[in-house]
């Protein structure tokens, strides 16, 4: 591939997103264009209280767990930091790739910031990123073959489109799952050379662990919406669960941040016809409101908090410094005595 072709599939990657957004706009126009802003958003206000705390729970717990996948991958680099730094790291990392998309440059952006700071190498963080990565997708993955099973056909046969989108994504993802794991049966210990890193092929009970945290994450993700959803349509869980992620990895192939519209588009498209969509869009406002809102104020005021206290610190060990710079010649001198 020329270097032109290079530049020109990059391009072509970072429109398919302002293209995958239009698209979804349009079509969540299309679906909404009966109902007006008001009955959006007393369907939010609709939702009773103990859905919404019991949606915070959820959230709270999700966040937590997506804190793990920092914990799992240091153990992978052999690092290690205090408890707080790795939870500190994953959650507000989360909550801004969550918001931002392209988790590798905002996620990854302020890890560099915070791992560097906590001694741990460069190298080490690329490792780390790519290692939750395959974390985050085998999870997906997983639940994303089971619901392919479990969501009915009849469900995504209203769209040819999203048919063949959902088949296709089935597919990618059973392969890749099973060469995931085949490679670490066959390669252990062994490790693979990107440019000037080595990566090390994670053992087979490693890969499960990463399969069973990433599927734990998204679950716990998926409560939130489910939470919020309840009232006003009644689906099994095990279906639910299924569509849930479908919507999210379509929403992360799309490219757009935080898969906003293309999600949206899918779960709308997928309930049943009789379903009031001005009930569903106002939980589904809810959702972002709980998952990704919140927990990024949350994590910024936390961040702001742990800067605030370490430039604190820093001052004071200057302050010291100053005071005890003056007194080393005298020191010195004293200990030159003594050995006189």
């Amino acid at each position: 591939m020329s270097a032109k072709t290079k530049r020109l599939f990059k391009k072509l990657i970072s429109y398919s997103g302002i293209f995958f957004f239009i698209l979804a706009a349009f079509m969540l126009w299309w679906q909404l264009r009966d109902y007006s802003i008001y009955d959006i958003i007393q369907a939010l206000l609709a939702i009773p209280w103990i859905n919404l705390i019991m949606a915070c729970i959820a959230c709270a717990a999700g966040y937590l767990t997506l804190s793990l996948y920092d914990f799992l991958a240091l153990r992978y680099v052999g690092g290690s930091v205090s408890w707080w730094k790795w939870m500190l790291a994953g959650i507000l990392g989360f909550a801004i790739s969550n918001n931002a998309g392209h988790a590798v440059v905002s996620g990854g952006a302020i890890r560099y910031r915070l791992y560097t700071r906590w001694r741990i190498s460069g190298g080490d963080i690329v490792k780390m990123l790519t290692f939750s990565g395959f974390t985050f997708f085998l999870g997906c993955s997983a639940i994303l073959i089971l619901g392919y099973f479990l969501v009915p056909s009849s469900l995504l046969d209203k769209s040819v489109g999203a048919s063949l989108g959902i088949n296709t994504l089935f597919v990618i993802c059973t392969a890749a799952v099973l060469a995931y794991f085949a490679t670490t049966l066959f390669f252990q210990k062994r490790s693979i050379k990107i440019g000037n890193l080595k990566f090390q092929v994670p053992t087979t009970k490693t890969a499960l662990l990463q399969m069973l945290l990433g599927a734990a994450d998204s679950v716990l993700a998926g409560l939130v919406l489910y939470c919020c959803l309840l009232p006003f349509v009644q689906i099994p869980f095990g279906t639910y669960i299924g569509l849930f992620v479908i919507a999210q990895t379509t929403g992360i192939f799309s490219q757009v941040p935080g898969g906003i519209g293309v999600f949206e588009t899918i779960f709308l498209l997928a309930l049943p016809d009789g379903v009031d969509k001005a009930d569903i869009f106002g939980a589904l406002l809810a959702y972002r409101i709980i998952y990704y809102l919140l927990p990024l104020i949350g994590a910024g005021g936390l961040f702001f908090i742990y800067e605030n206290w370490l430039r604190t610190r820093m001052k004071r060990w200057l302050a010291e410094a100053k005071e005890k710079i003056p007194q080393i010649p005298a020191k010195i001198k004293s200990i030159k005595r003594r050995q006189k």
